[in-house]
């Protein structure tokens, strides 16, 4: 794999400067999914569920020409403040995973040239794409863990 590839596979990993996915996410006791911390917009629910989204639909549409985008943006957040059950969270953090494998495969994918436009788009390209989740991931990612520790308490 070239340098590029290989860069951007890690980025997409959360590989550097900061926690990963699955620890940021470790040790989210059920009862917290759903609250919100004084002042903050979201809660860890509300954030999960709008990075498994947002990151879907932009892997959908770096390989699938038919992909129909949610509606913007009441599309790319759940309905409510928190899961329905212990198995929509496990759902939900299982699909973010998924995805962010696929979107790692498509980068890794010799054949796939990072810098051609997309056909179906307005100008992206992967490089572009893979930038995209990396950025959303991250930025979310940092709002989840300071809830987590605003309402666990912990530093």
């Amino acid at each position: 794999m070239d340098a590029l590839r290989k860069q951007l596979v890690n980025l997409l990993d959360m590989k550097g400067a900061h926690l990963g996915f699955d620890e940021a996410i470790k040790g989210i006791q059920p009862e917290l999914r759903g609250a919100k911390a004084p002042g903050a917009p979201h809660t860890m629910w509300q954030l999960l569920e709008h990075m498994r989204i947002a990151q879907w639909d932009i892997l959908e549409f770096s390989r699938d020409a038919s992909h129909v985008s949610p509606k913007w943006p009441e599309g790319y957040w759940p309905q409510g403040e928190s899961p329905q059950s212990e198995r929509a969270w496990d759902g939900s953090v299982a699909q973010f995973r998924h995805d962010l494998e696929e979107m790692k495969k498509l980068v890794a994918d010799e054949k796939r040239d990072l810098f051609a436009r997309i056909p179906h788009g307005e100008g992206q390209t992967l490089l572009r794409e893979a930038l995209l989740v990396a950025d959303h991931n991250s930025y979310h990612l940092g709002q989840l863990v300071f809830l987590k520790k605003a309402l666990a308490g912990g530093d």
